[in-house]
């Protein structure tokens, strides 16, 4: 399924990519190929190849929430720019009401 320059350049505009010439040339053969590979892979036979959310089983993703021991307060402040009484101090990025 060969994708033309002018397409290229056409999605290339929509999604506001600036590409060079050489660029619209090149990602027009590369993206072509992708197209070419992935029609290739509606031939196939998966009748046989039950529904699947996740090709590599996963277990065991979830760990326990379990309590551990902190940084002490003394480092976790000592790379900071600035601090007062313990805290870290930042500027008001939130403007009052």
């Amino acid at each position: 399924m060969p994708l033309s320059v002018a397409e290229v350049r056409h999605v290339a505009h929509l999604a506001r990519l600036a590409l060079t010439d050489d660029e619209v040339v090149a990602y027009s053969e590369q993206l072509s190929e992708i197209l070419d590979y992935a029609q290739m892979l509606e031939h196939l036979d998966t009748e046989a190849i039950p529904p699947t959310a996740s090709v590599i089983p996963q277990s065991g993703v979830m760990r326990e929430d379990v309590v551990e021991p902190s940084l002490p307060r003394e480092a976790a402040l000592a790379n900071a720019h600035n601090t007062e009484d313990g805290y870290f101090v930042v500027n008001a990025i939130l403007e009052e009401s």
